[in-house]
C-alpha cells in the first residue's frame, strides 16, 4: 500500500523563529484591508515572524522528520540506521519507506498495516490507497496471480516532450543516442574527434540541463535504456556546444518513439545479482566507461532468472585505466560499491544476503578479484581496486566469469547502433511482444543458464543437461565453454603489464 500525509511539513516547531519581509505588492487588496497591514508596513514591506514549519523552509523536512521520529518511537517504530527513509518496526512485520510525505509500505498482514496506519493518524492527515498504484509519481500494477509488478509512468514523456517545445520525429528513432561505428580495414579504433561545433549561449545550456533533470529520474525509475546518452550529454552540459545540442535533440527524438516505457518485476528470493562489464577507450580524453546491471533473483541454489533493474551503473571513471583488464576491473569496483549499499538496505528490509554475484566477460579481471593471479609489477592496477579482493575474501561478494553475449551490463558500456537497441529493448524492458522478457538472453535467444554456484567448476559433463557446448582453447589450450557461468579452471597465472 501506498500513503500521503498531508499536513507533514506544516506547523512542525521549529528549534528557533525565523524572519521573513514580503512587498505589500505581492499581497492581495483584500488581505492587506482584512488584517490592517498597512499600519503594519515600514518601507513597503510586512515583517513576519515564522515559528513554525512551513512550505520553502530549508530546514522543513528535516524538522518534519525528526518530529516523526520522535512521535513514531512510542508505536515501535524507529529509522533504520543505515538506510535513509526507511523504517521497520521492532517486532511487526511491517516496514515503510518515506520519500518526502509519501509512505510506501510493505506489511504481512493488515492488521500491522493499520496498526501504522492509527499511529499516522493521530498527528496527520492520512490518504491511504491500499492498492498501492501510485508511488513518488511511479505507477505500480500488482498482478498476484502471475507474481509481478510492472512499472511506469505514463504521460511523463509526453509531458516533457510538450514542456520543451520538441516536436515528434519524422521517421521513428530507435537509438537514443549516435553509434561508434567501426572503422572497417583499420588496425587501431580511434576515438571520436574533438568537439569543435560552436558554443551554445547560456539559454541553451540551461535548456539542455533542465533535459537532463528532468530524463535523468524517468531513466533510474522506469526507462533504463537511456542511461548511457544521458551519461554523455551531462558530462558536456556545461560547456554544451551545437553537437550536444544535436544529441539531445536525438534522445528527445528517442523518447517520442517509444514514451511510455515499462519495467516487470518478478517474485524472487531477492537474492542481489549484478553483471559488470566496461569498454576501454571508448570515451573522449582516453577516458572508459563502465556499467552494471543490478536485479534481485534466486537464492544461489537455484537456476539464475532474470528480472528487471533496481539499479543500473553507466558512469565514466576519473581516471585513465592503463589497460582493458584494469577497465573490467575498474568495473568490478564500481559496482561492488553500488552493490554494498544495495545489500544493507535489502538485509534492512529482512532480506539476509549471502556472498553476492557479480559477472564479469573478462578472464583477467576474474583472477584478480579471486586472487589467482600474480602480477609483475605491483602498480599495474590502481590501489583503490584491492578492495575488491578484501570484499570477496570477506564472502560479501562471488566474482566469476561468463560469456560476453550473456553479460546484460555491456548494453550500458557503448554506443550501440539503432539496430542493437531494437534487439536489446525487450531484454531491458516489458513489452507486450515480448512476455518473457525477464528471462530471455542478448540477442533475443532464450537458453538455458546455469546457477553462479558452478561458475567455478569446469569441466562438466553437459551430454544430458540440455546446454549446447561449444569450445575455445586460450593459448595454452585451456577450453572455454560457452555454456552458461563457466570459466576457466582456477589455477594460477602470471600477468605481465
Amino acid at each position: 500500500m501506498t500513503a500521503d500525509v498531508k499536513n507533514f511539513y506544516l506547523n512542525t516547531p521549529l528549534d528557533r523563529p525565523e524572519y521573513m519581509r514580503i512587498p505589500l505588492t505581492h499581497i492581495p487588496d483584500e488581505i492587506i484591508k482584512e488584517y490592517g497591514l498597512r499600519e503594519l508596513a515600514r518601507d513597503g514591506y510586512v515583517y513576519v515572524e515564522i515559528n513554525k514549519g512551513m512550505y520553502g523552509l530549508p530546514q522543513a523536512g528535516r524538522l518534519a522528520n525528526k518530529l516523526l521520529a520522535k512521535r513514531l518511537a512510542t508505536k515501535g517504530y524507529t529509522q533504520a540506521p543505515h538506510t535513509p527513509g526507511l523504517w521497520t518496526h521492532a517486532f511487526r512485520p511491517v516496514a515503510f519507506s518515506l520519500v518526502v510525505d509519501d509512505f510506501g509500505v510493505k506489511y504481512v498482514d493488515k492488521m500491522h498495516a493499520d496498526h501504522l496506519m492509527a499511529a499516522l493518524e493521530e498527528n496527520y492527515e492520512v490518504s491511504k490507497d491500499w492498492e498501492g498504484q501510485l508511488y513518488c509519481g511511479i505507477t505500480l500494477q500488482w498482478d498476484y496471480e502471475r507474481r509481478t509488478l510492472d512499472t511506469s509512468m505514463p504521460g511523463y514523456v509526453e509531458a516533457a516532450l510538450h514542456k520543451f517545445q520538441h516536436p515528434r520525429p519524422k521517421r521513428p528513432q530507435d537509438a537514443p543516442h549516435k553509434s561508434n561505428l567501426p572503422q572497417y580495414g583499420s588496425k587501431v579504433q580511434l576515438t571520436d574527434a574533438p568537439d569543435t561545433t560552436p558554443r551554445l549561449p547560456q539559454a541553451g545550456v540551461r535548456r539542455i540541463q533542465a533535459i537532463v533533470g528532468t530524463l535523468l529520474w524517468y531513466s533510474r525509475a522506469v526507462d533504463s535504456t537511456l542511461r548511457v546518452a544521458l551519461s554523455s550529454i551531462a558530462s558536456q552540459q556545461s560547456k554544451a556546444t551545437e553537437q550536444t545540442a544535436a544529441a539531445t535533440n536525438q534522445l528527445l527524438d528517442y523518447c517520442a518513439t517509444h514514451p511510455d516505457a515499462v519495467t516487470r518485476y518478478h517474485a524472487s528470493d531477492m537474492q542481489l545479482r549484478i553483471h559488470s562489464d566496461s569498454s576501454y577507450l571508448n570515451e573522449p580524453e582516453a577516458r572508459s566507461r563502465v556499467g552494471g546491471h543490478f536485479y534481485l533473483g534466486s537464492s544461489h541454489d537455484k537456476p539464475d532468472e532474470r528480472n528487471g533493474a533496481i539499479s543500473t551503473v553507466t558512469t565514466v571513471p576519473t581516471v585513465v585505466l592503463s589497460s582493458a583488464a584494469e577497465a573490467e576491473v575498474g568495473a568490478l569496483f564500481v559496482n561492488a560499491k553500488e552493490g554494498t549499499g544495495l545489500r544493507t538496505t535489502l538485509a534492512e528490509l529482512g532480506h539476509a544476503q549471502g556472498a553476492t554475484p557479480i559477472k564479469t566477460d573478462n578472464t583477467t579481471a576474474h583472477g584478480f578479484a579471486n586472487s589467482r593471479i600474480k602480477q609483475q609489477r605491483s602498480r599495474a592496477m590502481d590501489m583503490r581496486f584491492y578492495w575488491i579482493q578484501d570484499r570477496v575474501k570477506q564472502g560479501h561478494f562471488h566474482v566469476y566469469w561468463g560469456p560476453s553475449n550473456e553479460n546484460l551490463a555491456d548494453y550500458f558500456t557503448k554506443h550501440h547502433t539503432a539496430a542493437h537497441h531494437r534487439r536489446m529493448r525487450p531484454i531491458y524492458l516489458y513489452t507486450t511482444t515480448q512476455d518473457k522478457a525477464s528471462s530471455v538472453l542478448r540477442g533475443c535467444v532464450e537458453t538455458p543458464v546455469a546457477s553462479a554456484d558452478a561458475a567455478d567448476k569446469t569441466p562438466v559433463d553437459s551430454s544430458d543437461s540440455g546446454f549446447h557446448v561449444a569450445t575455445s582453447t586460450l593459448a595454452n589450450d585451456t577450453p572455454l565453454l560457452s555454456n552458461g557461468y563457466l570459466s576457466p579452471p582456477n589455477s594460477q597465472v602470471m600477468l605481465i603489464i
